[in-house]
């Protein structure tokens, strides 16, 4: 069935295997629609005025997949059984969906970070299968949810890992890699940091320090999993706005899953909702959020409300 992504490993030069943060490995492994509610397809026409790749720049990287099947070892059935997604070039397209809906999964398949029983990742038309590790890894970037670095490493130190698909093995850094790595930490605002040990940090600040070694590959396209879950208020916003800027200021094609549906629907450009494994629906935020698919969907009762866009959770509902 599926596997771990792991003999993609590329390990950077100046560090052992047992000091290799996850999220860097995570990277390296990388590098080794309106519908009506009975319907799992998205209707191509529903969303037609709105279609991601007839409005984003030219410059901005394509990024789709097509009639996905992805899965666990040891599952029966798979958890993305065919489906396809358009993340909107040069803009935010958020995944959104209650527990278990298969976010994550789908953003892992994206990544390649398991194995796509069927289907294709398309980036720039090209089958990411057929990139070289360290190719694909200057092109797409990732930020997972679990991510654990050696205490003792500094931040700036941390931050460079994100170089790697940029060096050779025994390389050292280059002029390009410092102002990289200075632009890196310059975006997610971590300057103060630098000298500091990640251990030291607040989950906040690690957050954000991991989002800088990710910055600082430098990459066309960025997938976050779940990157404000657990912070407080003034960390997610931060985050947020890193994300903001990715897209107003570099043109990058983000894709992020994200809990919380009223941020989702203040940062995202389009949406796409997630039930069971299969897309229920895809379009702009003010589309996608309807009062019927937060109760289809999330089993919330809520008020939806524009200028601006506003989702108001009343009470859940019962879910047979």
């Amino acid at each position: 069935m599926t596997e771990d992504r792991g003999d993609r490993l590329e390990r950077p030069s100046d560090q052992s295997d047992g000091d290799v943060p996850d999220a860097v490995a995570a990277a390296e492994s990388a590098s080794a629609p309106e519908s009506d509610s009975t319907s799992s397809e998205p209707d191509a026409t529903a969303h037609e005025n709105s279609d991601p790749e007839s409005t984003a720049s030219t410059d901005a990287t394509t990024f789709t997949a097509e009639d996905l099947v992805v899965g666990y070892p040891g599952t029966d059935e798979p958890v993305i059984d065919g489906e396809s997604v358009v993340a909107a070039p040069g803009e935010v397209t958020a995944l959104v969906g209650p527990n278990g809906s298969g976010k994550s999964t789908m953003l892992k398949g994206l990544a390649d970070q398991i194995d796509v029983d069927e289907g294709t990742v398309l980036l720039d038309g090209e089958s990411i299968e057929e990139f070289g590790s360290k190719e694909l890894a200057r092109r797409l970037g990732l930020l997972s949810q679990e991510n654990v670095a050696p205490g003792s490493l500094a931040v700036e130190k941390l931050v460079q890992h994100g170089r790697y698909p940029h060096r050779g093995y025994f390389d050292g850094l280059t002029d390009e890699d410092r102002a990289a790595i200075d632009r890196a930490i310059e975006l997610a605002g971590v300057g103060h940091l630098r000298e500091r040990s990640v251990d030291s940090l607040s989950g906040g600040q690690k957050q954000l320090v991991w989002i800088a070694m990710v910055l600082a590959q430098e990459t066309d396209v960025l997938l976050l999993d779940e990157p404000t879950t657990f912070l407080d208020m003034h960390h997610q916003l931060q985050v947020m706005g890193i994300v903001e800027r990715l897209r107003d200021e570099r043109e990058t094609t983000v894709v992020v899953v994200l809990h919380d549906v009223e941020q989702a629907a203040r940062f995202a450009d389009y949406i796409v909702a997630l039930d069971d494994g299969e897309v229920y629906d895809w379009g702009p935020p003010e589309d996608v959020l309807t009062e019927a698919l937060l109760a289809d969907v999330f089993a919330v009762d809520a008020t939806v409300s524009h200028d601006p866009l506003r989702v108001t959770p009343r009470r859940p509902l019962d879910e047979d």
